[in-house]
């Protein structure tokens, strides 16, 4: 029998993801970054009380950091637990951050936050640099997307 994994919610380490990212904004490109914790906010991820879905992210003075995510203190925790929504750094290379910022800066995007997830024991954020969508492509996309799940019933059922 094999050994259970500590983590059985996902056998990838996914942690959340932000569905609503994918249905209101154009991704163009993604990237991994890490993030800085402190204290018990990894504890309280491991137990999945973490959201992203009104989070985002900024460049501000040469620092990537993520506002809105909320990590809910840790149950066990005592007057070290953390603020729920205090922004948090992201941990990126100086090149990666001054391409960002250009391209933010250029062409009206936005970064937002795709999933939280493990990787080698560290908490990592994928984040997108994104285009908003309009409601014409969200109405878009929702036809093509059950147009999808009909052809794919029709091949299922024949």
């Amino acid at each position: 029998m094999p050994p259970k994994t500590k983590d059985s919610r996902n056998a990838s380490g996914v942690i959340t993801t932000n569905r609503k990212a994918f249905r209101d904004f154009h991704i163009l490109e993604k990237l991994e970054a890490g993030v800085e914790l402190r204290g018990t906010e990894v504890k309280s991820i491991r137990q999945g009380h973490v959201r992203v879905d009104e989070s985002y992210a900024r460049i501000e003075n040469g620092q990537a950091e993520i506002l809105q995510m909320t990590i809910q203190p840790y149950d066990h925790g005592n007057v070290f637990n953390h603020s729920p929504t205090r922004p948090r750094r992201l941990l990126l290379h100086k090149k990666e951050i001054l391409r960002l910022q250009s391209k933010i800066n250029e062409k009206g995007l936005t970064l937002v936050p795709l999933k939280v997830y493990f990787k080698g024991g560290r908490v990592k954020l994928e984040i997108a640099l994104c285009k908003g969508k309009d409601t014409v492509d969200k109405r878009e996309t929702l036809k093509r997307r059950s147009a999808d799940l009909e052809a794919r019933r029709a091949m299922r059922n024949r």
